[in-house]
């Protein structure tokens, strides 16, 4: 596989033959914690860990579909799975206890995804059980009447926020902190701000009532999302830059909030980080670096979203890793989780070639 990197920069593979890897998270003594998903399949998921020398030893098996990881405050792997996260300590394999219940984990987007904040309180995505709100028997939604599942305390389409007191890790309570959010896979706290920034992945099969539209390969664009407290996001009434969608024409759309910034249609984002070290050249120092998971032209790369002079993610769009489409077959490559190693390189997981790789700038 001939990858692309800006100059400099190289790719290397650090362990192949994984059971689609979905997650990564570097251990405060350098080794790797892999989350393997397994597949679609229920129980088939575990976590392993990759020593320095190559070596893997499972650290936990038989989870459902588990998806995001991260470390926590007091230094343990904090792991989503459907409809819950739990709570690993790496010194004691075969062990977990649940951190966080009751997620609704159903339809099209099940997977969770999360992220701590400064404080060490944490953001869970909670994806929405359809596309655009159709029925599970495919009817479309009513357009004057509001979108049930994104409504009421178990709404889906949403983020939550788990409030925890440390040092003991207790959730105190949560709240639904942001709606109108197909699916929140992609999530990053900025290192100066504290801002909650998203990567939305955007509906599909606009064109279906859009009838000028030869396909949805290009519409609607994914989204880079500025997080606030108790904002609506617009779906499902609404896609892009606050346009009604074709099964909502009367929807007031300019009383959701904007996406600061159109990502290419369906790239879907899956994993995000600011970019805080110096091994890479200063031009990429508080960048948004993002994987392009989706399998269709605008997939398979992995991105920086460069700072503008206010620090916000809104500059160039430089592709650090691409080369894994290949002409006449999309979505060879599948970049999924994106995490800074303790030495400014990049870890990054390829669910489809089952890989764990490394990007290195070579100074």
């Amino acid at each position: 596989m001939d990858l692309k990197t800006p100059p400099g920069f190289c790719v290397a593979v650090v362990a192949d033959k994984l059971r689609y890897p979905r997650g990564v998270q570097e251990l405060p003594g350098g080794e790797l914690a892999v989350v393997e998903m397994g597949g679609w399949v229920e129980g088939r998921g575990r976590v392993i860990v990759i020593g320095k020398d190559g070596t893997q030893r499972v650290l936990l098996d038989k989870l459902d579909r588990p998806n995001g990881i991260t470390l926590g405050p007091d230094g343990k792997l904090y792991v989503g799975v459907v409809k819950r996260i739990v709570r690993i300590d790496p010194a004691q394999p075969g062990q977990a206890t649940d951190f966080v219940t009751g997620l609704p984990g159903v339809g099209r987007h099940l997977l969770t995804a999360l992220r701590f904040d400064q404080r060490g309180d944490l953001y869970v995505n909670v994806g929405s059980a359809s596309d655009h709100c159709e029925s599970t028997s495919g009817a479309e939604p009513a357009a004057d009447k509001p979108c049930a599942e994104n409504e009421g305390e178990q709404a889906s389409g949403v983020i939550r926020k788990y409030s925890i007191t440390w040092p003991g890790g207790v959730v105190k309570n949560w709240e639904t902190y942001a709606r109108g959010l197909r699916n929140s896979m992609a999530m990053a706290v900025h290192p100066a701000t504290g801002a909650l920034w998203q990567g939305e992945n955007s509906r599909d099969n606009i064109n279906i009532h859009m009838p000028q539209l030869k396909s949805d390969a290009e519409l609607p664009h994914d989204e880079l999302n500025l997080i606030r407290r108790g904002a609506h996001y617009g779906w499902p009434y609404c896609y892009d830059a606050n346009l009604a969608s074709p099964e909502y024409p009367s929807a007031k759309c300019a009383s959701y909030t904007a996406p600061v910034r159109l990502l290419p249609a369906h790239a879907a984002p899956l994993g995000m980080l600011f970019y805080t070290a110096d091994r890479f050249p200063a031009e990429y120092r508080g960048s948004l670096v993002m994987t392009f998971h989706g399998y269709r032209q605008h997939g398979h790369r992995l991105v920086a979203l460069l700072p503008d002079k206010q620090g916000a993610p809104l500059g160039k769009m430089v592709e650090l890793i691409s080369g894994w489409d290949v002409k006449g077959k999309q979505g060879r490559g599948a970049p999924a989780d994106v995490k800074q190693a303790a030495n400014g390189d990049l870890l990054l997981v390829d669910d489809h070639n089952g890989q764990l790789l490394k990007l290195h700038f070579k100074d």
